[in-house]
């Protein structure tokens, strides 16, 4: 009888670079990154008419610089810009007084002076500006828009922004399928979360998607173990670089789906967060 193979542990390279870099940090800084919005940025929640978040330089003693952003959105983030920039001092303190260790050394030091965000984006506006936007974005070349909701059922109707198993069913009558159905309850509701993505799957074809569900390991078993969605939304600020890697890893292997998310965060956090989502070639 032929023995039953064993699957291969999935290993990143930069795990191994986590081990074999040192960093050697020669200065470090925080500062104000304030950047007005070409158009408001409406959710559920908040009206924002320009980002108000921390940006931070590092340079280390070979000379090589690199920049890094913490996204601050009002009503989602525990801190606002003034908290955020305490804490980013704190760690670039640290950083500054640490002698040369590895990188996996200096992130998990991080990780305990910022933790990362557990938090609640073509924006909330009227149909027609909703539609106004659309054709300006598929212009531009994009081929997949992602809508946001919370305040209107009718309205949210009107622009394809789904909410709820009602939801579906009007879009349904309207003929219209959304390829993706994103957090379409409260990060807590774990019945709803299942109830919604068996009646999405089943009754309409259509992917359920956890953001605010999936916070971090634990979430993620829960997610398997109760088949409550077909996808997992990582945002680097609500979990961080390494604990997004962690859950990359176990939905890679379990066969989840993944996609990248971001708050409203200038090109360095998102140019930031496009790294990984191209370099591990397992996103959706």
């Amino acid at each position: 009888m032929a023995a039953t193979p064993v699957a291969a542990s999935t290993c990143f390279g930069f795990e191994i670079l986590m081990e074999t870099f040192t960093v050697d940090v020669q200065r470090a800084e925080e500062r104000p990154l304030n950047v007005p919005l070409i158009a408001p940025f409406t959710i559920a929640s908040s009206r924002l008419e320009k980002v108000t978040n921390v940006a931070i330089r590092i340079e280390l003693s070979n000379g090589c610089v690199g920049w890094g952003e913490a996204p601050i959105l009002p009503f989602a983030t525990a801190e606002d810009q003034p908290m955020a920039l305490a804490k980013a001092a704190e760690a670039c303190e640290f950083l500054q007084r640490t002698p040369a260790m590895s990188l996996s050394s200096v992130l998990g030091e991080i990780s305990g002076i910022l933790p990362g965000h557990e938090f609640a984006s073509i924006p909330i506006v009227s149909p027609a500006e909703a539609a106004e936007l659309a054709s300006k974005f598929c212009k531009q070349g994009f081929k997949t828009l992602k809508l946001k909701v919370g305040k209107n059922l009718n309205a949210d109707i009107e622009v394809l922004q789904p909410e709820s198993i009602q939801v579906l069913e009007r879009l349904h009558e309207m003929e219209v399928t959304p390829i993706l159905f994103e957090q379409p309850v409260h990060r807590d509701d774990w019945e709803g979360l299942a109830q919604v993505s068996h009646v999405a799957k089943d009754k309409y074809g259509v992917s359920v998607a956890a953001d605010e569900s999936c916070r971090n390991l634990i979430d993620v078993g829960k997610i398997l173990k109760g088949n409550l969605a077909d996808i997992i939304n990582i945002k680097l600020a609500k979990v961080g670089v390494l604990g997004a890697l962690e859950i990359i890893e176990v939905a890679r292997a379990s066969g989840l789906g993944l996609m990248i998310g971001g708050m409203v965060e200038t090109r360095l956090a998102m140019g930031f967060a496009a790294h990984p989502t191209a370099g591990l070639g397992c996103f959706n």
